[in-house]
């Protein structure tokens, strides 16, 4: 082993061990920005490693390092001017490009080595590879049809069309096929085509039927996905960088997918088959509208300004109206007051893992106002104002009821504190597609407005009515 390889390999120890801490960081809202600086850190000295073994072996051409090159500086543009520019509301849709290139990056690995080979593959090369391909292309598809149901390309509802299980079926048995023929070496390039086809088809079929509701989890399999085919794409080239950082961002996504479905009172494999919610809708609920007691802006202003704690639980409303600084100034004026203040944030609210964390952050609302399920119990039990701004599903009290779309769900319990103001712009169902018992409780008023131009109001109101 030359000095380089062992410098590099040391260089991919260490960006392991930078992984490892950052993801143990991004446990915490307070400490998950340097989480995300270390894992970046620990990224760049992989490349860097990946670089120093490049020029070790000689072996790569002009042209090939005109490639590298070119194809790091366009992908760190697009990265920088990605970050920079896509607001927070579209943050999920990038994560599902990202999750894409990840996945398609990782297949094209395998595809390489595997016309290139000269010989036979060996078992223990082939086999990952194979995986590596099929992992690789059902996450390249099926995270650009999760990211165009976000941004809305892809319609947000379930597509099921006749004869769908037949095409699955059709399809599992073309994986197989290929995949075995694959592995033992037998017409390698055809079956390397079917496969990856078959694959391609997969990620379509399998996304397609399932409704917004469950994106949040979507994306995080995805994810799972993405770092299970750069664990294979690794053991494929023997490249322990690879192997490592794809079996943590495997192994956390695995994790994090299975809690997100916890929160949704769902198993996996039941969002998997899909068939359940629909894009939000700003159409009237079939039920209860006449029952509705509508807030006037100064009626929801007096009943905040006067109270002794608020707790604000936010939704996808906020996220798409952009309110997140608006709320944050109307938490500070009601600080000014020495009214209490806290964020109740449920863990599939918004449209990917951590979404409202981040949104709130943005804001800079301090991280120990955030929180979890549990706590945001709690507080609201003791709250004199639950501020539900823009969420739906997430407090709907018909998940405590059985024979419900979100029966046994864990929900943010906003119908316990004493009083509830809703801002939403509709009496329009979520994306359970069912119609909210708590807009119609005695103890909620309804304030029919966009999020940030009613909270902004709110915030006006307070300081003219309340002083």
């Amino acid at each position: 082993m030359s000095t380089v390889d062992t410098i590099a390999r040391l260089g991919y120890l260490a960006a392991a061990t930078c992984f490892v801490l950052g993801l143990h960081l991004m446990n915490s809202p307070a400490t998950a920005r340097r989480g995300n600086r270390l894992s970046a850190a620990g990224m760049l000295v992989a490349v860097a490693a990946t670089a120093a073994l490049l020029l070790d072996a000689s072996t790569v051409t002009a042209a090939g390092w005109a490639v590298v090159i070119g194809g790091t500086t366009v992908g760190g543009l697009a990265g920088l001017v990605g970050a920079r520019r896509v607001p927070m509301t579209a943050m999920p849709q990038l994560v599902s490009v990202f999750n894409a290139a990840g996945g398609g990056a990782a297949a094209l690995i395998a595809v390489h080595d595997v016309l290139g080979a000269t010989d036979r593959m060996p078992v223990r090369t082939a086999l990952p590879a194979a995986l590596d391909v099929a992992i690789g292309a059902v996450t390249f598809s099926g995270s650009l049809i999760a990211s165009g149901k976000l941004h809305g390309v892809v319609t947000g509802r379930p597509v099921v069309f006749r004869g769908v299980r037949a095409l699955n079926l059709a399809l599992a048995v073309a994986l197989l096929v290929a995949g075995g023929l694959l592995i033992v070496g037998y017409a390698t390039g055809p079956a390397l085509a079917v496969l990856a086809l078959a694959a391609l088809a997969v990620g379509v079929t399998m996304v397609l039927p399932i409704g917004g509701a469950d994106m949040p989890v979507v994306i995080s399999l995805l994810n799972a996905f993405t770092g299970t085919a750069v664990a294979m794409a690794g053991f494929v080239i023997g490249n322990s960088g690879l192997i490592i950082a794809g079996a943590l961002v495997g192994a956390s996504g695995t994790i994090l997918t299975k809690l997100m479905a916890d929160a949704m009172n769902r198993s996996i494999v039941s969002i998997v088959i899909g068939g359940f919610g629909v894009a939000d809708s700003d159409g009237t609920a079939g039920t209860g509208a006449s029952a509705v007691r509508e807030l006037s802006v100064d009626d929801a202003a007096i009943q905040i300004g006067y109270a002794s704690s608020v707790v604000i639980v936010p939704g996808y409303g906020l996220a798409a109206a952009q309110a997140q600084h608006a709320i944050k100034d109307l938490a500070t004026l009601l600080e000014s007051r020495g009214i209490e203040v806290g964020y109740a944030i449920h863990p599939v609210a918004g449209r990917m893992p951590g979404h409202m964390n981040v949104l709130l952050a943005e804001a800079d609302v301090p991280y120990e106002q955030l929180l979890d399920l549990e706590q945001a119990n709690e507080a609201l039990a003791r709250a004199d104002v639950a501020l539900v701004v823009g969420a739906n599903d997430i407090v709907n009290p018909a998940a405590r009821r059985p024979g419900t779309a979100i029966s046994g769900m864990p929900i943010l319990d906003a119908d316990r504190a004493r009083a509830v103001i809703v801002i939403k712009r509709s009496m329009g169902q979520g994306y359970a597609g069912i119609d909210n018992e708590l807009y119609v409780a005695p103890g909620t008023g309804m304030l029919f407005a966009d999020a940030k131009a009613g909270i902004t109001a709110i915030a006006s109101s307070i300081k003219t009515l309340v002083g």
